[in-house]
């Protein structure tokens, strides 16, 4: 792996990002907030020169990523914006753990926050504006917003792309990485437009609307409002956003497919019918526990059932109740729509709908192959055959993924949290979901953890969005084995064979001239 080559990457990739901060930087001039702006000024600046102070390398050095660069670049990429755009936080006056948890949580979509006082008046409307935005350039990731201008700047896209998207089956889009990036970003910027105009009608001013549907389509959580979604009151605002959520949850270049091309393309899709049962039957099984044990009117459970399960499954985080008052019954219910996680190629974090889908279907395989031992029977999705390797990959990214959740768990248990907030905050941490329950749960907040514990797992997050193999696989002597500055140690080249020598396959003639094949 050459350094230098990934350092200068991140380096160019840092200089784009500075250009996110120009938004808020101008809104906040608009709104007279000169400390805020100032804030976003620092921000800008500071990111621009450190992008600068990062090595140059010749573009044809950069035309060509070996695995290694690409995971490397991907990784470091998504720290380093999360520690820049941790900037506006830190001027405003939280702490770096703060600031860098709050950061973290809204590139990786988690939705987590550590903030106890949502007051316009101390904080501004451009830190909430830039809170949304770090969610919404997030949401369709941060590599494939960059790759529609990377052939521009003379970097290898392609790497880039496939290195941050999961490998989960069903993900790919197009052998032209550019303009299937470019097409993602098309229509997720057409929905955020379709949602936000939804939402202004419906009676949400134009500013929540902005930031609600800024963090809906990325399935992120970060509401301006204290009481996220439930503080506005608003019946109709909340039907339209479980639909939006279930959209964000959903592959969205099977969406374009659809929308664009074959209609019927999303209802033929097997994940995106299993996505979405596990999102109704969530529905009906917290309605049925509001109903029952809670007394609440069947159209209101109805509501907030519907609304409660979609953002959970899709790791928006939203919340139109304190689910915490629903009882343990609904807790259950929660943390298994927190497991079970959106389509592959969403905005959704967790271990995605494909898989659950895909060990199901190795299980029941295996039942039948107790009742017939000869049988060779294979795991087959959209009609084809899943290649075992596939499998094994799935079955070591759910595995790490459990690890990692319970070993974050145990840590906080540890730390001195109780068992059950502990694991609802690793699971939202580590899942990309947001809240948890009990203390972590929808209507409080991250900030009793201990900056320890925070930085730990702001850690979760990271490894969990990048889906823990695109991190850890650095860590693999190999990638140490053979680091370099910039350029590969050449390999010697192979001996030439000698003319005596005779060639692969040949044998000697029986007059001794020459050599002969056979």
């Amino acid at each position: 792996m050459r350094v230098l080559v990934v350092l200068a990457i991140v380096g160019r990739l840092l200089r784009l990002f500075s250009l996110a901060f120009v938004p808020p930087l101008l809104f906040a001039v608009f709104d007279a907030e000169w400390t805020v702006a100032a804030n976003f000024g620092i921000a800008l600046g500071a990111t621009l020169v450190f992008g600068f102070l990062f090595p140059m390398v010749e573009k044809e050095e950069m035309r060509v990523l070996h695995r290694a660069e690409a995971l490397a670049v991907v990784s470091l990429t998504w720290l380093a914006i999360a520690l820049f755009g941790a900037i506006p936080f830190s001027l405003a006056g939280l702490s770096f753990a703060d600031s860098f948890f709050e950061a973290m949580s809204g590139f990786t979509t988690t939705g987590a926050t550590i903030l106890t006082d949502f007051s316009m008046e101390k904080w501004g409307k451009a830190f909430f504006l830039w809170r949304a935005m770090t969610q919404w350039i997030g949401g369709m990731g941060v590599i494939a917003l960059f790759v529609v201008v990377l052939p521009k700047l003379g970097i290898a896209g392609r790497q880039l792309f496939f290195a941050e998207a999961s490998g989960a089956p069903g993900e790919a889009v197009s052998p032209s990485v550019r303009h299937a990036a470019s097409r993602l970003w098309g229509l997720y910027v057409a929905l955020t437009a379709v949602l936000i105009g939804l939402l202004v009608g419906v009676g949400y001013d134009v500013y929540d609307a902005v930031c609600n549907a800024f963090t809906t389509l990325a399935a992120g959580g970060f509401s301006p409002n204290g009481e996220s979604i439930m503080g506005y009151h608003n019946p109709a605002g909340e039907w339209i956003l479980t639909v939006f959520m279930v959209i964000s949850g959903m592959s969205f270049p099977l969406l374009y497919v659809t929308l664009l091309r074959r209609p019927l393309a999303i209802f033929r899709d097997e994940e995106f019918r299993f996505y979405l049962l596990a999102t109704v039957l969530g529905a009906v099984g917290l309605a049925l526990v509001l109903m029952n044990r809670h007394g609440v009117e069947a159209g209101e459970a109805i509501r907030a059932g519907a609304f409660q399960a979609a953002s959970i499954i899709s790791s928006t985080g939203f919340a139109s109740a304190d689910y915490n008052l629903w009882g343990d019954a609904a807790k259950i219910i929660i943390f298994f729509l927190m497991l079970f996680g959106g389509c592959a190629g969403s905005a959704a974090g967790g271990p995605k709908a494909i898989r659950h889908l895909l060990v199901m279907k190795h299980i029941f395989r295996e039942f039948k192959r107790v009742l017939h031992p000869r049988a060779v029977i294979a795991i087959k999705y959209k009609g084809k055959a899943v290649d075992d390797n596939i499998m094994r990959t799935i079955f070591t990214l759910v595995l790490v993924f459990m690890a990692v959740y319970f070993f974050l768990g145990v840590f906080l248990v540890l730390s001195g949290h109780d068992i059950i907030t502990a694991f609802s905050a690793s699971l939202a941490t580590v899942g990309n979901v947001g809240p948890g329950v009990n203390a972590a749960g929808p209507m409080g907040n991250f900030a009793f953890f201990g900056d320890g514990e925070k930085v730990v797992m702001t850690l979760g997050m990271w490894l969990g969005r990048l889906e823990m193999l695109t991190v850890l696989s650095l860590v693999h002597w190999h990638v140490w084995r053979d680091l370099h500055w910039r350029r590969f140690k050449p390999l010697p080249p192979a001996p030439l064979p000698k003319p005596s020598d005779p060639p692969p396959g040949a044998k000697r003639r029986p007059t001794g001239v020459g050599w002969r094949r056979r």
